[in-house]
């Protein structure tokens, strides 16, 4: 298996649709990656949760996964969002991402129909065994109401050594640093919360897989980038110059707050699939203020 960079900022990407939602806009995808990738992320993750994957067809999570990875051209590794809450579907999904060219996939705990741990255990070793590519976990307990515990992860690691990485949105830095006890080097950690990139790199994650880099690519990039370099004075101001962006990226569901500023920049329609709703204009606002006073900070110094 080829080693998977998993290191830096990796953008957990939205899905842009036409301004009625029926439709993929494939045009500013590509456009999205493109300034992704010049603002200096380390890879691209299509069909998250950002992503809106529950309202994906499966042939558009398809075709959003080949069409990422086509613009990416290899510049960049892309890990596509494959989970869902059915072992079966999960397998189907990851083979067809892999297929269409993906680095790697990222399957999120089973969400709605709560597994034990061995349930949970036993899911991720069945995709484990029917692919042959990378997986990264993702663990998210606030959406799928079901917790992998770091034991769990550790018996995964043990059957399965395609399990390369995990994204951390427990929202708990006490998890990060229980998995790097149990661990150490064998899984990468990547955190799954703007807001705590840096406290969890400081106990051993590599990097986050980020909803802010959409919107600001080259500034979310500069606090991994510069924390893997020793530079930890530099990465602490980055990242606290970006704290009030990343909690405003959540006034409203995700993606409807990240989409309304690219919206605003002109990037993209704001659209997102029901039950989400547009955010509105009092969050659109909030953030484009914010954005504005990053800016203003950036040019005076």
């Amino acid at each position: 298996m080829t080693q998977l960079p998993l290191s830096g900022t990796f953008t957990a990407l939205v899905t842009p649709f036409t301004p009625d939602g029926e439709a993929v806009d494939f045009e500013a995808l590509d456009a999205l990656v493109e300034a992704q990738i010049a603002g200096g992320v380390s890879g691209l993750v299509p069909c998250g949760t950002t992503g809106e994957s529950p309202t994906l067809s499966e042939a558009e999570t398809t075709a959003v996964i080949r069409r990422v990875v086509e613009a990416a051209h290899g510049r960049v590794p892309v890990i596509a969002g494959t989970g869902s809450f059915s072992t079966k579907k999960t397998i189907e999904a990851s083979r067809a991402a892999l297929t269409a060219g993906a680095d790697a996939v990222m399957i999120v705990m089973p969400y709605y129909n709560k597994p034990s741990q061995d349930g949970l255990r036993e899911h991720v070793l069945a995709v484990a065994r029917a692919i042959s590519g990378p997986i990264v976990l993702y663990n998210i307990p606030g959406r799928t109401g079901v917790d992998l515990s770091a034991e769990a992860t550790e018996r995964i690691c043990a059957a399965a050594p395609n399990v390369v990485a995990i994204k951390d949105a427990t929202g708990n830095v006490l998890r990060c640093q229980e998995l790097a006890r149990r661990l150490g080097d064998r899984l990468t950690v990547l955190c799954g919360d703007d807001a705590l990139t840096l406290a969890m790199m400081a106990l051993g994650a590599q990097g986050v897989i980020s909803v802010t880099s959409n919107v600001l690519p080259r500034e979310t990039s500069v606090v991994p980038r510069r924390f893997l370099a020793g530079d930890l004075a530099g990465a602490r101001a980055a990242h606290l110059a970006l704290l009030e962006l990343h909690g405003l990226m959540f006034l409203e569901p995700n993606p409807s707050p990240a989409k309304a500023v690219l919206a605003a920049l002109g990037r993209m329609s704001p659209a997102v699939r029901m039950p989400l709703s547009p955010a509105g204009e009092a969050t659109r606002q909030q953030i484009v203020d914010a954005m504005k006073r990053i800016e203003a900070r950036r040019e005076a110094t």
